[in-house]
């Protein structure tokens, strides 16, 4: 039977662990190999995370690619993914299920078990490839499911597999010392105390020593150290040496040296029989005790992505058929309905369907304060509920969920190389073979014309040059800091999409910013409210906001918003005691629950009086919002609980009078496009419009002029509103400032660096808002090709250009730009367009961006500088370069004892990135 199964190419990126790397030479063998392997785009390996990450082009496959890198020595791990097939009708459909799964190109292999159903899965795809073998399957007419088991976690399967690196490494660790330490008590100790040697020799005679030495030595050079042994000498063979070659050559030169020594003393001259089973014993169990260490500081470079992962929940509870069940979240398909109770973290990312609650965010967005979650509200996975019972609909599961694309986003970025890497990798190619060279033109030189014995002065030389050189600490010296860098940077809410955005941000000259949603909030609010005389504050906001009720436009929602917060407060009757009935009446004609929302004016406490009757005390100063609501006390469904007389504001609209609306009586509803609208609110004609509005009506907006002037020069836009044809009042509606915007702008003056604002706002809104947070170059009223534009003029003079916005409009600005920085608040045209994202949308994120890419760029200069400082001085000193003026030689032990701890100084120089400092 000939059938087409249709594969799935995979789009992105995939990364794979990498077994048997160990320095810098490694990586650039794998490197090497897999870019020859048909079907490969690209390929980069991450030493600091021991992985290697290829493109996929038409015709990738994962057994190829897996073969390609065994064929030079090391190990591909792939994942494994358990399923569950459903109706195989024999040994047919299990022959045939294999081959469709097996013809995905990141399948490596597939265990189809007829019996139980189980199918087991080698793979290379990562997160996503459960879902697209599963869809493969389909395509080809078999159900596979996940087991009935819940539980399946694969997250901590890197972790579980570096400790147990860990732990074989301190076992070797622990034998090595065990066999190594009698071996250089008995031989260093008569070197170093002569009376130790003469009483050691008239105990065992020499040779009977020799044995015992030589069996110590054995053990150690044949189990512990096999693990160079049997790396080091195959990279040899196939032409391409690294670190384990250097390691197992300088061994194994002391050790057979001994061996002659030992068995075939004749073959030497008398003054040249020595032994030198201490030497390479102790450097093995030296070398494995920096393994030992770097393995443990490597481990914690990746505790960021390690405390992400930690923060997905470990069960979803969905409802399904009528039942209720508790899943993995991977489980977990678009469409299923899900309860979260108090306390719980929340699976998936969704929308809510029933229920209220308060979600703590703060993992996303930074801030303490949880958020109010209503219906038709997005709810974030991996958040925290905090009171209240909810259910909400799955919309993005697996890893479409937020915390898997910022996990995702971090490994990209810790897995990049930067351009400064590809010097690095250049020079670690050749210095392997080079430190060979060396150690042989060394041995050769000293044979020739150092002293006697020549020959073991030419033996310790060249192994102390093999031993001593490092190129593990260059290896490690700029992924390392990457990885803690970028780490540390997630935690402040800033994501590198790209590893050349770390580097190149460092050298930002000018930062461009867009105006709506980066250095304001991005959604309009009620900031000012001016009644005219015989007008109550109010009552006319409530009849103007009746009228807005039935308008879709951002600046009607603003006005709702407000009067939704604001309700007129219990006032005290002159005797002491109860409410005044007249200001308990007048709100009475609306139904409102007061929310928290955007910080509005507050009602003039006792004024009021019966419905219909509106008065007030004349033509007051416009009432700026206050930047916090007053203190008050908030009921678990949200309503205002009233705390010493004072109004209670939030920033969380919520649905009131059933669905949004008022409970007056609205008729006759008009919008004049251009103009404004018109509606009848209680009986009373209620005209909310523009300057234009008013003077077509015939009124005269003249004495608000003055005030309008000075509402306009702020960004403001004003309205009027009349009511039964009398000018009422002059309203302002704003897009108001991210409260961290000002300080941003400072922090990025104070750095040196300029700053400068494009937008398509109108110049006047542009400059007022430039105005207030600093900024003195501003562009306004250009559209998208115009914002490219601008970008091109604003670069001259070859500065490094970084643009923040978060618009459909700023991605082809945010790809022109040199660094393109996206507010995560944004759309995903804009996030996907640029090379930095901040999750929280802070503009203090760009601030925390540049420090961190200055800081960790810093780190990895320190790196370079002390692996390759450390190589360049102390390689000429092990070949003995001293020694004919000072007559100081460097033994191996010490050369193996410094070239463990190069590599423990760089880790430890990249964990310092945790504690980085930036701007508060």
């Amino acid at each position: 039977m000939n059938e087409t199964v249709k594969t799935i190419i995979p789009a992105e990126p995939i990364s794979v662990p990498v077994e048997g790397m160990t320095c810098a030479s490694c990586v650039r063998r794998v490197e090497v190999a897999a870019g020859r392997v048909p079907g490969v785009a690209a390929s980069s390996v991450n030493f600091a995370t021991k992985k290697l990450t290829v493109e996929p082009a038409d015709g990738f496959s994962a057994k190829t690619l897996v073969a390609a890198v065994k064929k030079i020595g090391y190990e591909v791990a792939p994942q494994t993914i358990t399923l569950a097939a459903h109706s195989l009708k024999g040994v047919d459909d299990a022959v045939r299920l294999k081959a469709v799964l097996e013809a995905a190109p990141t399948t490596v292999n597939v265990d189809v078990n007829l019996q139980s159903g189980a199918v087991t899965i080698e793979n290379i795809g990562g997160a996503r490839q459960r879902e697209v073998l599963v869809e493969t399957a389909r395509l080809a007419g078999f159900t596979l499911t996940a087991p009935a088991a819940v539980g399946h976690d694969h997250k901590g399967h890197e972790h579980s597999h570096h400790a147990g690196d860990e732990a074989a490494l301190k076992r070797d660790v622990i034998l090595a010392a065990i066999f190594t330490a009698p071996l250089f008590v008995l031989e260093m100790g008569g070197h170093l105390y002569a009376p130790m040697h003469h009483w050691l020799m008239g105990v065992i005679e020499a040779q009977t020593l020799y044995y015992v030495y030589f069996a110590l030595a054995t053990v150690v050079i044949f189990g512990p150290g096999w693990r160079f042994l049997k790396s080091g000498f195959p990279a040899l063979a196939h032409g391409a040496p690294e670190m384990n070659s250097l390691v197992a050559m300088g061994v194994s030169a002391a050790y057979l040296y001994s061996l002659v020594t030992t068995f075939a003393p004749g073959l030497l001259p008398d003054n040249a029989r020595h032994v030198y089973y201490e030497a390479a014993t102790v450097i093995v169990t030296l070398i494995l005790i920096g393994r030992l260490l770097e393995a443990r500081a490597s481990g914690k470079t990746g505790d960021a992505i390690r405390k992400l992962a930690s923060l997905q929940a470990k069960t979803a509870r969905v409802e399904r058929g009528g039942q209720t069940l508790d899943i993995a979240p991977e489980e977990v398909v678009v469409g299923d309905l899900i309860i979260i109770r108090p306390g719980e973290r929340l699976a998936v990312d969704g929308e809510v369907v029933e229920g209220a609650s308060y979600i703590d965010e703060s993992m996303i967005s930074g801030e303490p304060v949880p958020v109010e979650k209503t219906v038709g509200t997005h709810v974030t996975g991996s958040t925290i509920n905090k009171n209240g019972t909810l259910k909400f609909r799955a919309t993005k599961v697996g890893a479409d969920t937020m915390l898997a694309q910022i996990i995702r986003l971090v490994e990209q970025a810790q897995g990049a190389k930067l351009p400064i890497q590809l010097l690095v990798d250049r020079v670690t190619a050749l210095f392997v073979p080079v430190v060979i060279a060396i150690a042989v033109l060394t041995f050769i030189a000293w044979a020739m014309f150092g002293p006697q014995p020549a020959y073991t002065f030419a033996l310790i030389n060249a192994v102390a040059v093999l031993i001593i050189a490092c190129p593990c600490a260059m290896g490690l010296a700029t992924p390392t800091s990457i990885m803690v860098g970028t780490g540390r940077a997630a935690q402040l809410g800033v994501l590198f999409r790209k590893g050349e955005a770390l580097q190149a941000l460092r050298s930002a000259g000018i930062v461009v910013v867009d105006k709506t949603g980066t250095v304001t909030k991005g959604r309009p609010e009620l900031t000012d409210l001016l009644v005219a005389e015989g007008f109550e504050r109010w009552e006319v906001l409530r009849l103007v906001a009746a009228v807005e009720s039935r308008s879709e436009h951002p600046i009607a929602e603003a006005i709702v918003r407000a009067a939704r917060a604001e309700e007129p407060l219990p006032n005290p009757s002159p005797q002491g005691g109860g409410a005044n009935p007249a200001v308990r009446t007048e709100v009475d004609t609306v139904a409102v629950e007061t929310q928290w929302v955007s910080p509005v004016s507050s009602p003039r406490r006792g004024e009021g009086g019966p419905e219909g009757r509106m008065r007030g005390p004349g033509l007051r100063d416009a009432e700026s919002l206050p930047p916090h609501p007053p203190a008050a006390t908030f009921s678990p469904a949200g309503r205002r609980t009233q705390k010493a007389d004072l109004l209670s504001i939030s920033e969380q609209p919520v649905v009131f009078g059933g669905k949004g609306g008022f409970a007056a009586t609205i008729t006759n509803f008009e919008s004049i496009t251009g103009y404004g609208i018109s509606a009848t609110v209680d009986g009373h004609k209620v005209d909310v419009g523009a300057d234009r509005f008013m003077e077509k009506l015939g009124l005269s907006v003249a004495p608000f002029a003055d005030t309008a002037q000075k509402l306009g020069d702020e960004g403001k836009t004003p309205l009027y509103a009349a009511i039964d044809g009398q000018l009422a009042a002059v309203i302002a509606v704003a897009d108001p400032l991210k409260p961290s915007s000002v300080h941003a702008i400072k922090a990025l003056k104070a750095m040196g660096i300029e700053v400068a604002m494009v937008t398509g706002d109108n110049a006047r809104t542009a400059k007022a808002i430039a105005g207030q947070v600093g900024i003195e170059k501003v562009v306004a009223e250009v559209l998208p090709e115009g914002k490219v534009q601008a970008i091109h003029d604003l670069r001259q003079g070859g500065k490094t250009l970084a643009f923040v916005g978060d618009g459909i409009n700023d991605a082809p600005a945010l790809a022109e730009a040199d660094i393109g920085i996206a507010i995560g608040t944004g759309t995903d045209v804009a996030i996907e367009s640029a090379d930095v994202v901040l999750v929280g949308g802070d503009l203090m994120g760009v601030v925390h961006a540049i420090e961190m890419s200055c800081a960790t760029m810093r780190n990895i200069r320190q790196n370079l500088f002390w692996a390759f400082g450390y190589n360049v001085a102390l390689i000429p000193v092990a070949a003995g370069a001293l020694y004919p003026a000072f007559g100081i030689m460097l033994s191996p032990m010490v050369g193996a004892g410094a070239m463990a701890l190069s590599s423990v100084f760089v880790l430890g120089n990249a964990l310092r990135l945790k504690t980085a400092k930036v701007s508060a």
